[in-house]
This record gives structure tokens, sequence and C-alpha cells, in this order.
């Protein structure tokens, strides 16, 4: 019997969506849900939002600017930003803040500024200061005296829930066997959880055939860069 032909698929990527109600709290995420919830009654005007990446920290940053109308740039584009200009924000989000060396001056300079004009700054990053290796003194000791709150690795409930979102968003129906099959082989980040659905919308359609688990494991090796085998 000869295999179904594939059929072609365009690739269209769906882009993350980052709204209040696609937010999904859980143990590992429950403090700063909460911490952010209760703003505008924060002990300081300046945040550290921390943890691991894919741990929804631009989410949760995305939440927050939309309800307080904040600039967001990520922190690589500081030395092209009229800081001036920015700290008259009502609040800004300036993420990846641990992921270059080279915009310490402006930081300082950002950092200065929004104290001057009370704007609230929501900065995030995968790790504490300390761990960022910062040659201004200054900008180390401020960023340590600005409270923290931090998002830990997604738990296995989270995941499992982020995955049956995900697969509703597409409008596809996968049997829970599927969802817990990969909830444990999968790297723990929602951006995995995105990535995983996403390859398996794109191998049914291509297949026209329901996601199973042969098919998810299958598209796993592939995603991992092995020879497909029989699962």
């Amino acid at each position: 019997m000869k295999p179904s032909p594939r059929q072609l698929t365009l690739d269209l990527p769906v882009e993350p969506r980052y709204g209040r109600e696609d937010f999904l709290v859980s143990p590992s995420n429950a403090h700063a849900w909460s911490t952010f919830e209760s703003w505008p009654n924060w002990p300081d005007r300046v945040l550290l939002l921390l943890g691991p990446t894919g741990a929804g920290k631009s989410h949760l940053g995305a939440i927050w600017a939309a309800r307080t109308g904040a600039r967001v740039l990520n922190a690589t584009a500081l030395p092209m930003a009229d800081l001036p200009a920015l700290a008259k924000a009502p609040a800004i989000l300036l993420e990846e803040a641990d992921s270059t060396k080279r915009v310490e001056h402006e930081m300082f300079h950002l950092l200065n500024l929004v104290r001057e004009a009370g704007t609230f700054l929501v900065v995030t990053a995968r790790q504490w200061p300390d761990s960022w290796g910062l040659a201004t003194r200054d900008l180390l000791s401020r960023l340590r005296l600005a409270p923290a709150v931090e998002i830990g690795e997604p738990d296995d409930a989270l995941v499992r829930a982020v995955l049956v979102k995900l697969f509703v968003d597409r409008q596809l129906v996968v049997d829970t066997s599927v969802v817990e099959y990969l909830a444990v082989r999968i790297e723990r980040s929602l951006d995995a959880a995105r990535i995983i659905v996403e390859a398996l919308d794109r191998e049914a359609l291509a297949q026209n055939r329901p996601i199973t688990r042969p098919i998810a494991a299958d598209v796993l090796r592939r995603l991992d860069g092995e020879a497909p085998t029989a699962p």
C-alpha cells in the first residue's frame, strides 16, 4: 500500500499570544504574577523580573506594559534611544538586560533619569545582576537595591496546561496521551512547547492525519536532529 502523499503546507508562523487571558498561573510564577497584579503599589519604582529563558517573563512583561502604557525595548537598543524622552514615558519595560555588556553607561543613565522622573521601570533578565559581569560599580549597586521577583522553570502541570492551550488555540484535537507523552520529553520551557505544537500542526497538515503519539515521536526526533525511527 502506497503511503499517502504529503500535502504542501504554508509556513505561516503563529505569533505568541501575550494577552492577560493567555497567562497561566502556576506555583512557578504565582509570586511574580501577584507582584505585577499589585502595581502600582510597589515598594520601589524599579523592579527586576528574573527567570530562565522561556519561563514567561516576556508574557508577564507584555501584560504589564499593556496595562501601564509602558514603552518596551530590548537593552541592546539603549545606545540608539533618546533616554531623556524615554524616561518621560509613564512606564518602561527593558528586556534582556543581561544580554549585553556594552550598554552599562546607558543603563546607568536611564536608571538615574527614571528615578528623577518617578517613572516605573521593569528590567527583565535571566539571572541576578551579580552574574551579569558588570564593570560599572554604581550600576551594580543600584540594581542590587532594586526589588526583584523570580519566575521559575515551568512545572509539570504548567507545561501540560500550556500544551493543551496551544493545541486549542490552533483548533487541534489531540488525545491526552499525546500531551502526556510530550510533557515529559520536551525541554521545560514555554518556548519549547510552542515550537513542538507548531511543528506538529505542520506535520499533521502535511500528512492530512490527526496528531498521534507516533507522529509526535517522529517530530520530536526530527527537532532533536535524530534520524526518524519506528516509535
